[in-house]
């Protein structure tokens, strides 16, 4: 591990970002340009203290969970990305690169989308990015330990993640969720990662196995999904998903009809959800 370079690295990178670039507010004058260390901090969902002495050249080596969340936090290249990896004395797989490696562009479309939810997902259900109304809406998945930010895993082994959903709502939700797993795991039979989150459901949740034994399939389209707060209470969001050109990232939009209630306490959310997530200044 190189950790004069590596910090050098991550403070030029750090640098050359300004908070609306990540989707931040930019909040009081700054002294200095780019980000602030507890911004990158709070994107890559990591303490200020450890990120602190990895630019100062005396902090620990990182796993490779954290370079990535690094790499996406400071919104890095594919070359960057790997460069960031050789530094860290890690080779970067090919499919890391790709596959858990949010593009920088997907990711300056998901920091224009201030005023809706929206996150960056694998087609598996690995959530990769969020913006902070999706934060405000579903909770920091990042903020999970690694196995903890599986949208489908956490539905059916997690049960405060089925409380997002109305209870009458909670069947249709777990099907869809299955069927279009299916529809990954055949689509990449060779793939160890659909596979590996199937067998681990199928051991662990009966109601996975019975839905999975009915052998249903849908690919993942638009939808209509209604979600519980527990202080806006319920909203009917429209669900688009936007998939890249490799079909294994997903931007996943839920918008609110406009006139409608479900708008009104979308535009509540980003008043009184946003607070606690809004950067704090030295």
């Amino acid at each position: 591990m190189n950790r004069a370079e590596l910090a050098d690295f991550l403070r030029r990178a750090r640098s050359r970002l300004h908070p609306s670039d990540v989707g931040l507010t930019a909040g009081a004058r700054r002294r200095t340009p780019g980000l602030r260390r507890e911004e990158v901090a709070q994107l890559a969902g990591m303490s200020v203290d450890y990120y602190t002495r990895l630019e100062q050249s005396r902090g620990p080596r990182p796993s490779r969970q954290m370079l990535t969340a690094l790499a996406r936090a400071l919104r890095l290249t594919e070359d960057e990305h790997d460069h960031l990896f050789h530094l860290a004395g890690e080779e970067p797989s090919r499919r890391e690169a790709t596959g858990a490696h949010v593009r920088p562009g997907l990711l300056l479309v998901l920091d224009r989308l201030h005023d809706t939810p929206a996150m960056v997902a694998t087609d598996c259900g690995e959530v990769l990015a969020q913006n902070a109304l999706s934060r405000a809406l579903s909770g920091d998945v990042l903020a999970r330990p690694p196995r903890g930010r599986n949208m489908i895993r956490r539905f059916f082994l997690d049960p405060a993640a089925q409380e997002l959903f109305p209870p009458e709502d909670r069947p249709q939700r777990a099907r869809e969720q299955v069927a279009g797993l299916r529809a990954v795991a055949a689509s990449r039979p060779a793939d160890p990662e659909p596979a590996a989150v199937v067998a681990e459901l199928r051991a662990r949740s009966a109601e996975f196995a019975r839905l999975w034994d009915e052998h249903e399939v849908a690919v993942r389209r638009a939808a209509t999904k209604r979600f519980r707060h527990p202080a806006i209470g319920i909203l009917e969001l429209d669900c688009e998903v936007l998939v890249n050109s490799d079909h294994n990232q997903q931007l996943v939009i839920h918008t609110a009809r406009p006139g409608t209630e479900s708008y009104e306490r979308l535009q509540l959310l980003r008043v009184v959800g946003l607070q606690n997530l809004a950067p704090t200044d030295p």
